[in-house]
């Protein structure tokens, strides 16, 4: 072998020693235990969509309508995915430099960089990406029981769109993303209190206010077809939240399990509170109560399943059943507006709730919860400062872009279906199918 051959050789093995030294250094940044947690969890927030969400607001329409509700929540998975990948990530959660502080963003679009090796914390970024794309379709999902039964599925879907890009993105960036301003500030949300549940629930009270009531709203009694149906949804969404709360912790560990714990107990008390309201009101619990009384206190306790213990989840799933029950209705009977399946009294109020009490639950100070405490120089008044700093801003922002989405789409496309088409149901007039075929 000659000189320059040996030279060859050894260059040969140096750069294959240096290539599995780099993999094994990227290989140890990667937690088995962790990936595998939020793998599951990433599945678990998809199911809460489909087919919890579906399922749960499917059996609360009319039969004229189930199919219609069904689609608005496959197509938004479908659309809300892809529009993720082209440029929601990328704005949501890369560098925006000068504007870091309101938005991302575009060195990840369509994933760059986002490749097997890339990690974030513990977990792959491409794992990350794909756990907080389930989060951008649920959002939107939930809004469709705002406009269910009258809403024209062409125009929702370009106002679902639009509203990922404009309302979910920049909120999203300011309270997860490192630089955003309330990120910087210290808001105290750990898995969507303004992101999710307030964002869905302003816009769903803005939409439902612009389009208007469904037709026989007040003159009929609108009942759901089918309550089994949503029994089952609700049951896939409980489940589902264990994923949605104890997977934004990004790691299988204390945290995930405590965000796990205190979201059942919350839930369990949201259920029971809304059960037991019923009762002493009317005499009876109803299954639509103990339901939707399940939902506000899964709502309730989200900014603050990774902050607080099982005695402040048992107190925010009590403030979540009876808040969110007498916001249902102050909202139908007193206001009679027709956010047809209590979108805004149960998620954005939940939310509004849940990041308030956050700021107060979180207190080491507060022997019998978490003991994590506030961070370093914040105590329990300026925390809430902040956490009122964030509800209302969201808020205000939310309510504000989701009025000029609504105003943009209707120069293109009517909002809602013509009077006839109401009447006949959506699964025939938009879809020509049906539910059900006897």
């Amino acid at each position: 072998m000659t000189k320059n051959h040996t030279l060859s050789a050894f260059s040969l093995i140096f750069l294959l020693l240096l290539f599995f030294s780099g993999s094994a250094v990227a290989a140890e940044e990667i937690n088995g235990a962790d990936t595998a947690w939020i793998m599951i969890s990433t599945a678990l927030v998809l199911f809460m969509t489909l087919p919890g969400l579906a399922l749960f607001y499917g059996g609360l329409v009319r039969t004229k309508n189930v199919l219609s509700v069904l689609m608005q929540c496959f197509a938004i998975t479908s659309i809300m995915s892809v529009l993720w990948l082209v440029a929601g990530y990328s704005l949501a959660f890369s560098d925006g430099g000068s504007m870091n502080a309101y938005i991302g963003g575009f060195d990840k679009v369509l994933f760059a960089g986002v490749m097997e090796g890339s990690v974030h914390g513990t977990i792959p970024e491409g794992l990350f990406a794909l756990f907080q794309m389930t989060f951008a379709i649920i959002t939107p999902a939930l809004i469709v029981g705002a406009f269910a039964e009258r809403a024209r599925f062409s125009a929702m879907m370009l106002f679902s769109a639009i509203w990922l890009f404009v309302v979910y993105v920049p909120i999203t960036h300011w309270v997860w993303a490192e630089g955003g301003w309330l990120f910087e500030m210290g808001l105290l949300d750990f898995a969507g209190g303004t992101v999710v549940h307030i964002t869905a629930g302003t816009a769903a009270l803005v939409t439902a206010i612009v389009i208007g009531k469904r037709k026989d709203f007040g003159v009929h009694a609108l009942t759901p077809h089918n309550l089994t149906m949503t029994v089952i949804g609700a049951g896939m969404l409980w489940v589902g939240w264990f994923g949605f709360n104890g997977g934004s912790a990004l790691g299988a560990n204390g945290d995930a399990a405590m965000a796990m714990l205190v979201t059942h107990i919350s839930a369990a008390t949201g259920a029971g509170t809304w059960a037991v309201i019923e009762w002493i009101k009317h005499g009876k619990p109803s299954v639509l109560g103990i339901v939707t009384g399940m939902v506000a206190g899964l709502g309730t306790i989200t900014p603050a399943s990774g902050f607080v213990g099982p005695a402040g989840a048992l107190l925010i799933g009590l403030s979540a059943g009876a808040v969110c029950y007498m916001a249902t209705q102050f909202i139908k009977v007193k206001l009679r507006l027709d956010d047809s399946l209590d979108v805004f009294p149960v998620h954005g109020v939940g939310g509004i709730l849940g990041t308030f009490l956050a700021g107060i639950f979180a207190s080491a100070g507060l022997g019998v919860f978490s003991g994590q405490g506030y961070a370093e120089g914040m105590n329990m008044s300026n925390q809430v400062m902040v956490q009122i700093i964030g509800i209302g801003s969201t808020l205000i922002y939310t309510a504000v872009m989701t009025y000029a989405i609504l105003k943009f789409v209707s120069l293109f496309i009517t909002l809602r279906v013509e009077r006839e088409d109401e009447t006949e149901g959506l699964d025939i007039a938009s879809h020509d199918e049906r539910g059900y075929d006897f």
